[in-house]
């Protein structure tokens, strides 16, 4: 094991992946990365109907800060800033993420670096930004100063009583069929041509560092093609993964996850957003990397956002987990991935990522031919 592991633990049999790396496999950090970031701050995006966007966004359990005839800044129940900000635009798009600087000082740092300014951010959000694209050509920002808003009441985690234990007696369990109150951003997932690219200038720029890869079945030596990425936070647990990215033929959003008081707050809330119409992707359910229950939900825009409840905190101690990706490795229980989770829920959506793969094997970046047997191979999974 190289020196940039030095006090992590070997703690993956049991916790999180069948197994852990093999001698001179990406070690999932960087030795001297030039800050570490804390969390995700929000995610920006573009839309065209402000007033359908959110509409659906109090049905999932956001809370309105900000709304003007251009802008809307949806946020969680924790205090904090905005978790998802939306600016009109005539199509739907995806903008790019915001991470938070531990220190202010860490965006000079970061600036000097990169060959980048420290900008103020807008007087609604306060505070500032160093603006970076990562390989992907995805913009992100990092963030520190911003405006931290008050706390909202929040749904209460249920008490149950556990077997023989009984923590619950002469008192009733019913929980109201209302909106998952959202509580804070939990993950951005994102799909990459230029993966171990992407994922070193993560580890690299943001001191980022990877709970689980996966690997393509029978491809373990051309390396990982999917990672789950946490925050480096010291002792101090931090989500399993805040950034996940996979190997695949184009530049892509695949979700935000956000997280919810528990299971009944997720079920209520999804049949909820059921009776009003809106549509379940994939769920309810509980995934292997990272544990969480899960529910995925299409916004009217086409964006798979996820209720999520109870994940895992890693803190930096853990090396990676390695594991073969296959749909059937997505969850412990729950429904299969549907055909609508995976990308292709129509002979549209087939044909046009068939388009895409071809595409992208014209260009050159890591979506070749062995990536392409492999992505049958999942999916064949």
């Amino acid at each position: 094991m190289t020196d940039q592991l030095i006090g992590a633990h070997n703690a993956h049999n049991d916790l999180h992946s069948e197994q852990g790396a093999r001698p001179g496999e990406h070690p999932g950090r960087s030795a001297n990365p030039i800050i570490k970031v804390t969390d995700v701050a929000w995610l920006e995006f573009e839309k065209p109907d402000l007033v359908k966007a959110e509409a659906f966004a109090q049905s999932f359990g956001f809370a309105t800060a900000l709304r003007t005839s251009d802008e809307l800044h949806l946020r969680g129940s924790d205090a904090d800033a905005p978790c998802v900000l939306i600016r009109r635009g005539q199509r739907e798009k995806f903008l790019g993420p915001a991470f938070v600087a531990a220190e202010q000082s860490d965006l000079v740092r970061l600036a000097d670096a990169t060959g980048t300014t420290v900008r103020p951010l807008p007087d609604s959000l306060g505070g500032l930004t160093v603006d970076l694209v990562d390989p992907s050509g995805l913009p992100v920002r990092v963030v520190s100063g911003t405006h931290q808003l008050d706390a909202l009441p929040a749904q209460t985690p249920h008490v149950f009583n556990f077997g023989h234990e009984v923590a619950r007696a002469n008192a009733t369990q019913r929980p109201p069929r209302v909106p998952a109150t959202v509580r804070r951003l939990g993950h951005i997932v994102v799909q990459t041509p230029k993966y171990i690219e992407a994922l070193n200038w993560y580890l690299e720029k943001l001191g980022m560092i990877v709970s689980d890869f996966c690997f393509y079945p029978g491809q373990r030596d051309r390396g990982p093609i999917m990672s789950f990425i946490r925050c480096d936070r010291g002792s101090l647990p931090a989500d399993h993964h805040t950034l996940a990215m996979a190997l695949g033929p184009v530049n892509r959003y695949v979700h935000s996850a956000y997280q919810v008081a528990d299971l009944d707050a997720l079920a209520a809330g999804g049949e909820y957003l059921r009776e009003r119409g809106y549509f379940r992707s994939w769920g309810i359910g509980r995934h292997i990397q990272g544990s969480q229950i899960f529910d995925y939900w299409r916004d009217p825009d086409g964006f798979l956002v996820e209720h999520f409840a109870d994940g895992d905190m890693f803190d930096n101690t853990l090396e990676p987990g390695w594991a073969p990706l296959a749909a059937s490795g997505l969850y412990q229980w729950g429904p299969p991935p549907s055909r609508d989770f995976l990308g292709v829920g129509s002979a549209r959506e087939t044909a046009s990522e068939l388009a895409a793969m071809v595409d992208a094997l014209r260009h050159d970046n890591e979506f070749d031919l062995s990536a392409l047997r492999g992505l049958f191979a999942v999916a064949n999974s």
